[in-house]
């Protein structure tokens, strides 16, 4: 193997790290954002803001020339995970 090619494979195995800290980031946050909606009553699922997050996500990704579909079905799942989280899809 060339000493690039590991350099890249480095370099890639580092982005998996940092793609698994901003995930488990995102969760601290969605954790106390469960907190402050259940102490002011408010459901968890809140689907409006969801769809915009998605879309967000989607524009960012066309920006980049980042397959679409694909930063859809993550921001879904991650979204998916958070609910679960913050205690169910209610």
């Amino acid at each position: 193997m060339t000493d690039h090619l590991e350099e890249l494979r480095d370099r890639i195995i580092q982005l998996d790290e940092d793609l698994v800290d901003l995930i488990a980031e995102r969760r601290d946050l969605v954790l106390e954002i469960g907190q402050i909606k259940a102490d002011l009553g408010l459901p968890v699922m809140d689907p409006a803001r969801e769809a915009a997050v998605v879309r967000r996500a989607a524009a960012l990704a066309r920006d980049k020339d980042v397959d679409e579909e694909l930063v859809r079905d993550v921001i879904w799942r991650i979204m998916a995970s958070a609910r679960e989280e913050q205690g169910g899809a209610s």
